[in-house]
């Protein structure tokens, strides 16, 4: 669904489980700390607001969103999660690079999902330009992270 047509951090709370026995990853790209950051304290605090414990939600950076494929596969090696979220942004630049990494992030993440018994949350902003990421990351839109971490909960218990 266009986002334009759904806020990112609109959803039915009655629909959430408890999350307090859940344990999550969460891999976060520092490219675009900006909104990479405010992606990643989405999620966390709607992980928490749903009774995740502090010491139950992984973060591990890498240093781009093409790396968010490693370090996702490297959580899934572990076992304790209970899912995996990815979050990054990739913004359109002058050349085909924005492309060719959009396109990698999203086959290696749904290879991993297919291959793995976690389930692997993508939260990967791809967008024109900073004024629409900072729309997604708690901006008009609201905040991926969010959407991400409610259905890393769903998925968990699926």
């Amino acid at each position: 669904m266009a986002t334009v047509l759904h806020n990112l951090s609109d959803y039915d709370p009655s629909s959430v489980s408890d999350a307090s026995n859940m344990c999550f990853g969460i891999v976060v790209s520092e490219w675009n700390t900006e909104i990479t950051g405010a992606l990643l304290d989405g999620a966390v605090k709607t992980l928490e607001k749903y009774g995740a414990l502090p010491e139950n939600i992984h973060v591990k950076t890498v240093p781009g969103s093409f790396e968010l494929i490693y370090g996702a596969h490297q959580m899934t090696l572990n076992g304790s999660y209970d899912a995996i979220i990815i979050l990054g942004s990739v913004i359109r630049g002058e050349t085909p690079h924005f492309d060719y990494i959009c396109q990698g992030v999203t086959y290696g993440i749904a290879s991993l999902n297919a291959t793995s018994e976690i389930p692997i949350i993508y939260g990967l902003l791809t967008t024109d330009n900073m004024e629409q990421a900072k729309d997604r990351c708690g901006g008009k839109f609201g905040n991926k992270g969010n959407e991400c971490a409610i259905d890393a909960i769903k998925m968990a218990k699926f």
